[in-house]
């Protein structure tokens, strides 16, 4: 195995200019290969989730490769036939709450380098009165030069401005350089490779985190700010200075078994802090529901501390009842009891589950109990929320979805997010301009502007005489009304010709807030707007060279008559050395399924790593009717069991597909256990058993584990404090002359078993280390091998794929994979016969 410190990184450099809160980023890495053979050299970055890749390029032996954004679909064919040649490819995908992941790997020659370069473009969103601007660096090594720079031009003038970094230590510190002026900022960081050491003398660096800078601008004209260059306007509208409006708030929570624990205290610790934060002028109502609703009171009551002491004692006597079931929520308090008159109506909506109806029905009732007089602001918590079906119901009532991790902050991130919300300045916000003198203008009408927030809008202009340009901005709340003219001095003359502006910002500022909004609209709007948003979208996804949800960037190195090093390892047939695709997921990072540890088909064992993008996969195969040992964490006491079936007789192919039928489950401490086979449900909890069946939906609530069973599809298993498991049920035809019904096992949550947990999943609870190099073509054409260094083994590996089916029972989703052979062999730890136990519980 070739070692890391063959690799050495030259440079990093982060440049990033923002022009009127349009930021324009471009990454630079330079790697040299120091060894005296071809070798892998990878490229790992993470950018904003808000923002759009617009280039990523490799210059290798002074030839330069520019990526090309194309559609979706035309991407992908040339990249299934560029993997079925044994090349490489390059993903993005969700890493954290605020980045996603980019990463690409290439062969370079002997003592040769390599320069990558990735640009991406965002908006900055104001929130809390301030823009962020977020760079993670993590180079991993020590480098000969590392710089970032940012320079920043406010034609408004910027009012304050801060750079922090998360690794900053005393010494760093003076290292970060900031330049302010009225309307210019220019911050930089560049310690010399000495000064990132972590110690005199190692090869360790300082230099892993985040690199922070916020700042704001000042604010002027009660219309806001508009700017115009090359035919293009952008306003900016947050006037200073406005009173808040009172709203009329309803808390409607999630109180199901699922919600038993740490996340239900974290809820009830956000929502006391909350209420103690409402003004004396709101009104407030808390709601809670599993499978009932049980509201505090039958209509609104005015904060007075009286009051909000009662609604505390209410949220703190909580407790988690059944299972959730969001069809029958109905919202009506706020219906009645509006006070008072000038003030905004909103429910916040907090839930860890998924509907156990339809979701059409769901939204469709929602919608109707809202009836467009309130907004709706959807919190999902944690990994198994249906995000997008919030994120749709939201959107379709004025409001918003947001995503709340589960981790120890969770209750931080609750009280963040009201924080946004908390103080509304005016509702039913519209910015007007002349017909005759604009088009193609975002989106113009707002239900809300909150304190510390920000509205955009953008347009091209087709009147160049200025002197006809007037804005009018009306608002609700205070019978808000301003007006404004355009000055001429707007147009070009602000923008000084130097470092701190980039081509034609405006024109790409209204491209990237138009495909924002019209992807929402795909997704929200009906059926004629989403067709008509998405091929809209689609369009302007590619005339701006953006990476979006629609379109995907492909990195083709052309057919080259050259042999030598730097095509040895990688080079086919076909002469093409690599291509590129990037994927970004639909909607949000948060939008992909949640990874997993998972056990399903015949029996295909899926071992996925987000912190590596990628997933490893193998089979185990044994004779019918062996119980193996799928977890067992001695420490906390959870032991997870799986037995075999087989087909009911041999195959015209003469080979027999085993899959698992029967688990079992057993928690020592908490003195549970649970059989599940394909036909019923044992339960052995508070010291009895009891039998539920496939055929109903039903939830169990006990003292240490909740069940959820959706009638012939899925298990819900969540043992306290401790995991949670989802075992699906495929029922097969029951004439079938070969297969039967099976299962398949899901590890949701395993963040709480002890370091010491093993079984044929619970070794890879805690991550694997591996590395793959040596692309070759496999025996199909579709499917390449690889050398896998892991564990102190050296094996040949496959790329493929196993399917995941918790959101498609029937067909599945691929889940990309390096499959490991001979029954896991040198990835689980000894051989699949030490495994075999001789009970199921």
């Amino acid at each position: 195995m070739l070692k890391k410190k063959e690799v050495e990184v030259l440079s990093v450099t982060v440049d990033c200019t923002v022009t009127s809160r349009f930021a324009h980023t471009v990454m630079t890495s330079v790697a040299l290969n120091k060894a005296n053979v071809s070798q892998e050299i990878f490229f790992k970055v993470e950018l904003p989730k808000t923002a759009f890749i617009t280039n990523f390029s490799m210059e290798i032996e002074g030839q330069v490769y520019v990526g090309e954004v194309k559609e979706k679909e035309k991407a992908k064919k040339q990249y299934e036939k560029a993997v079925s040649s044994g090349q490489t490819a390059g993903l993005v995908k969700a890493s954290g709450r605020k980045m996603e992941s980019f990463s690409v790997s290439v062969n370079i020659a002997a003592k040769s380098n390599v320069t990558f370069i990735l640009t991406y473009e965002e908006l900055l969103q104001r929130k809390l009165g301030q823009y962020e601007i977020l760079t993670r660096v993590q180079p991993k090594s020590l480098v000969q030069d590392f710089k970032i720079m940012t320079n920043i031009y406010e034609p408004q003038g910027i009012a304050f401005l801060d750079a922090h970094a998360t690794f900053l230590t005393n010494d760093l510190l003076p290292l970060v350089d900031k330049t302010v002026t009225d309307k210019k900022a220019h911050i930089s960081f560049s310690p010399t490779v000495e000064q990132q050491r972590k110690c005199p003398g190692c090869d360790g660096t300082l230099i892993d985190g985040d690199f922070v800078i916020k700042y704001d601008v000042n604010r002027g004209e009660r219309f806001g700010d508009i700017q115009i260059v090359n035919g293009y306007f952008v306003h900016f509208f947050a006037p200073p200075d406005l009173p808040r409006v009172p709203k009329n708030i309803v808390f409607v929570t999630d109180n199901s078994g699922s919600m038993s624990g740490r996340k239900l205290q974290q809820s009830k610790d956000a929502l006391v802090h909350i209420l103690s934060d409402l003004h004396e002028e709101d009104y407030f109502a808390v709601i809670k529901f599993d499978h009932i609703v049980l509201p505090w009171r039958d209509s609104l009551s005015k904060a007075t501390k009286e009051n909000v002491e009662e609604g505390k004692t209410f949220v703190r006597k909580h407790h988690p009842v059944g299972g959730t079931c969001l069809v029958d929520l109905r919202i009506t308090v706020l219906t009645e009891n509006r006070l008072p008159e000038r003030s905004v109506d909103m429910v916040i909506l907090l839930t860890d589950g998924m509907p156990v109806s339809g979701e059409f029905k769901i939204q469709e009732n929602v919608q109707s109990a809202i009836g467009g007089k309130m907004s709706l602001f959807s919190l999902g918590f944690g990994n198994d929320v249906d995000y997008s079906f919030l994120d749709v119901m939201s959107k379709q009532n004025k409001g918003i979805a947001r995503r709340i991790f589960e981790a120890s902050d969770a209750a931080l991130q609750l009280q963040g997010f009201y924080d946004e919300i908390a103080n509304p300045l005016l509702s039913e916000v519209e910015l007007r301009y002349p017909d005759n003198a604009v088009d193609s203008l975002t989106k113009n009408h707002f239900n809300h502007l909150f304190n510390g927030s920000e509205i955009v809008v953008a347009g091209r202009l087709t009147d160049n005489d200025l002197d006809n340009f007037l804005v009018e901005v009306l608002g609700q709340g205070e019978d808000y009304k301003a007006e404004g003219q355009a000055s001429t001095l707007d147009q070009e003359v602000p923008y000084p010709n130097e470092e701190y502006i980039f081509g034609d910002f405006t024109e790409r500022l209204w491209a990237y807030l138009t495909i924002q909004q019209l992807l929402d609209k795909s997704k929200s709007g009906d059926p004629a707007e989403k067709v008509n948003a998405t091929a809209k979208a689609l369009e302007m996804s590619l005339q701006y060279n953006f990476v979006t949800p629609l379109t995907s960037m492909v990195v083709t190195k052309p057919e080259t008559e050259e042999t030598g090093p730097l095509i040895a390892d990688k080079l086919t047939e076909g002469g093409e050395l690599i291509d590129l695709q990037i994927n970004i997921s639909c909607g949000t990072a948060v939008s992909s399924k949640i990874p997993s540890f998972a056990v399903d088909g015949d029996p295909h064992f899926i071992i996925e790593l987000p912190e590596k993008n990628d997933a490893l996969c193998f089979n185990i195969n044994d004779k019918p009717g062996t119980i193996f040992t799928l977890i067992k964490d001695t420490k906390s006491g959870v032991v997870v069991n799986g037995q075999t079936i087989g087909d009911k007789k041999i195959p015209p192919d003469g080979k027999i597909n085993t899959y698992f039928w029967r688990f079992g489950i057993t928690h020592k401490t908490l003195r549970v256990k649970l059989e599940v086979s394909t036909s019923d449900i044992n339960v052995f909890q508070d010291s009895k058993w009891m039998t539920m069946y496939w055929s109903n939906s039903i939830s169990l609530k006990g003292t240490n584990m909740d069940l959820h069973v959706t009638k012939d599809r899925s298990l819900t298993v969540t043992l306290k404090d401790s995991v949670k498991f989802v075992i699906l049920l495929h029922k097969v035809w029951a004439k079938h002359p070969y297969h039967q019904d099976y299962l398949g096992f899901y590890t949701v949550d395993s963040h709480l078993l002890s370091p010491a947990v093993h079984g044929l999943l619970g070794q890879f609870y805690h991550g694997v280390e591996y590395e793959v190099s040596e692309l070759r073509p496999g025996e199909v054409p579709e499917k390449p091998d690889a050398t896998m260094y892991v564990k102190g083994h050296e094996l040949n590996v496959t790329r493929g794929w196993q399917r995941d089916f918790r959101q498609d029972i029937k067909n599945g989703e691929n889940v990309p994979c390096w499959f490991v052979h001979s029954n896991g062999t040198g990835l689980i730890d000894g051989d699949a016969s030490d495994y075999v136990v001789s009970s199921l519980l």
